[in-house]
């Protein structure tokens, strides 16, 4: 399942979260979001997001 959580803090600071996306999916699915919201203050990628990236790679170097 795919969930794009919004968290919001009593300071009024909000937090994008998103879970069983893979790789850079999940900046696709959230780029509206973030552009609503505003500017990015920082970004802390998951496994799920260099998982994919690493088995992509892992089958390039066994097609060569």
């Amino acid at each position: 399942m795919k969930i794009i959580e919004i968290i919001v803090s009593p300071t009024g600071q909000t937090r994008l979260e998103t879970r069983g996306f893979q790789g850079s999916e999940c900046r696709e699915a959230s780029r509206f979001l973030e552009a609503a919201l505003g500017e990015q203050t920082s970004e802390t990628l998951t496994a799920e997001f260099y998982a994919t990236e690493i088995t992509q790679q892992n089958q390039i170097e066994q097609k060569e």
